[in-house]
Order: structure tokens, then sequence, then C-alpha cells
């Protein structure tokens, strides 16, 4: 899968589904849950000790997935995560040396910005999408405006979202969501289940 494939799966199937978990194995279960629960796009936060190894994981145990990596800060974690398998690199700032490198192996890189001086800083550095953060902070009606100035951004809301607003951002014009601790928190069969809810209300 290039870039573009990742960008349209984005946009097709709407929702990230971010994990933060305390070990490798952690994320993996989460992973896995929130594929069987119809979240078939998943990012695993570089905060989780050794997340490497879950990306890998997840690319072996989930083959329809699109798995990534998040809180990507720098150039050596962008390497790591494409080396690991990462099919996309998603940060929460305008870091040009993850984009260079994402998109020097063929990623898509999604960086984080809040100001509109931010964000046409990361569409000027080639950002196929941009990860509008801390979205619950800013608020639906602040990406509607900056969205009238600038158009061309398709953008990926995340921080604070849940399924109860999840939808609300996307008939605001948002490409996809970033969902993390309302939805991976607590037990698998818990993730699994608020993934088919989620994926119901997105539908």
């Amino acid at each position: 899968m290039n870039r573009w494939t990742t960008c349209a799966a984005v946009a097709e199937r709407r929702c990230i589904g971010i994990i933060r978990a305390a070990s490798a194995d952690e994320a993996t279960s989460a992973g896995r849950a929130l594929a069987d629960g119809g979240v078939s796009i998943v990012e695993v936060a570089f905060t989780t000790p050794d997340a490497q190894t879950a990306i890998s994981a997840l690319r072996a145990a989930c083959p329809s997935a699109t798995v990534g990596a998040g809180t990507v800060l720098d150039a050596a974690a962008a390497f790591a995560a494409v080396r690991a398998g990462a099919q996309f690199l998603v940060s929460p700032l305008v870091a040009e040396d993850v984009l260079r490198t994402g998109h020097r192996y063929g990623v898509a890189v999604f960086p984080g910005a809040s100001t509109p001086t931010e964000i046409n800083a990361a569409m000027e550095l080639g950002a196929d999408a941009v990860k509008l953060f801390p979205a619950a902070s800013l608020g639906i009606g602040y990406m509607r405006a900056v969205s009238a100035a600038l158009p061309q951004v398709p953008f990926i809301p995340t921080g604070g979202i849940t399924a109860d607003d999840a939808r609300q951002w996307l008939d605001a014009g948002a490409l996809a969501v970033g969902v993390g601790g309302h939805l991976t928190s607590g037990d698998l069969a818990g993730i699994e289940e608020r993934a088919r809810e989620l994926v119901r209300r997105l539908s």
C-alpha cells in the first residue's frame, strides 16, 4: 500500500483508532479488538513501549487493516516506524523531517497543527492531511472557520472526539476523525463493542 491508497482508505473508512498502551502486547490486543469491531485503520502511538513490535504484529495479525504510527516526533522515529511496517505516520506537530522521511519511503504523513499558520506550513511541506489537534478544545466551529479560508486542507480532527460527536465533525467537512481514549480504554470486549458502535454511527 502506497501513500495514495492509504489516504484513499482513510477517506473511505473515515476513522482512525488511536492506541496508547503500556506495552506492545497490550497495543497489539487493542488493535485486534478494533479491527474485529470494524475500525480497520489503527494508529499505535510511539509513546507505547516498543511500539514498533506492536505495529509489526498488527500488520501480521490483521492483514486487511491499515496500521500506522502516532506521536512521531523526528526522523529517527519515522524511520523506525516505516521499518516496522507503518503505512502512515501521525505527529502532534509540524516536523519537516518526519514528512521528508515518510514520503521518501512512500508513506502518508499527517502532521498535527492548530493555527492557520501551522496548517498552511504543513500543507506547503506536502502533508497528505492535517491532524487538527487538540480538536475538542478548538471546536467544530473553529474547523469550519479555518476551512472557509483554507478549503484545500483535508482535516483529521483528533483529541477528545467520541462516538457522540464524531459524525458532526465529518458533517462539518473533516476527511476523517481520530478517536483515542474514548475508544481504546478498558477491556478488549469493550473496545470491540465501542468500535462497532462508532462504525455504526459513521455509516
